[in-house]
């Protein structure tokens, strides 16, 4: 035995010669990095797993949140047209009153309370055959066709219970009145006025907006 082995200490650890052994802990870096390598992995398969079952639980509601404000829910609200400026005044529509009933006079009867209100007379009679004696409401209110969404609704305002026609061979803006069996007074004119100022007044109309995300 050398005189530089240590006592005690012999097989690989004895010395040789005139130089100690290098004595060393085995290296375990590889060991390490597989560790780190393999906690790394799980972590990443336990956050996909977390994301997967958020995803189906709420029905991808967390995709939908990041996505474009297009997919942002729309609100509707109202918003005022200028359309009902369009019809015209009583004084702007002239009136034929025209007596289907047997009952005489009516048809006169009627235009002078039409004129009070405002409106223009123009012929006052009987009905012709096409009408005299067949109509069984309380009137009809015929015009041309552009007169359906303009002087008719005024007019209406007069009989509320009249029916509207409309004949699209017909000229000129004159508009008729026929009076039915059924018929025994014009509408009230108070509730005639209210009707009218209903009719004059902005009707909303929606219109969307989208919500902020």
């Amino acid at each position: 035995m050398s005189m530089l082995t240590p006592p005690g200490m012999g097989g690989r650890y004895r010395i040789k010669g005139d130089k100690y052994p290098r004595m060393r802990r085995p290296r375990r870096r590889g060991r390490l990095v597989l560790v780190v390598v393999a906690s790394v992995a799980a972590l990443g398969m336990i956050g996909w797993g977390t994301l997967q079952l958020i995803d189906v639980f709420t029905g991808g509601d967390q995709a939908s949140a990041v996505g474009p404000k297009a997919d942002c829910a729309t609100k509707v609200t109202p918003s005022a047209t200028a359309s009902p400026a369009a019809l015209p005044q009583p004084g702007k529509i002239t009136v034929n009153v025209f007596n289907a009933t047997p009952r005489s006079g009516l048809a006169k009867e009627t235009a002078d309370e039409l004129k009070k209100r405002g409106f223009r007379i123009g012929d006052v009679g009987n009905a012709t055959e096409e009408f005299d004696k067949k109509v069984k409401g309380t009137g009809i209110l015929l015009g041309p066709a552009s007169a359906l969404n303009t002087s008719l609704p005024v007019l209406a305002t007069q009989l509320t219970t009249a029916e509207r026609r409309t004949d699209d061979a017909r000229k000129g803006t004159d508009v008729d009145l026929i009076i039915g069996t059924g018929f025994k007074a014009l509408t009230k004119k108070a509730d005639a006025d209210k009707a009218l100022a209903a009719l004059a007044k902005p009707q909303p109309t929606p219109s969307s907006s989208k919500k902020a995300c």
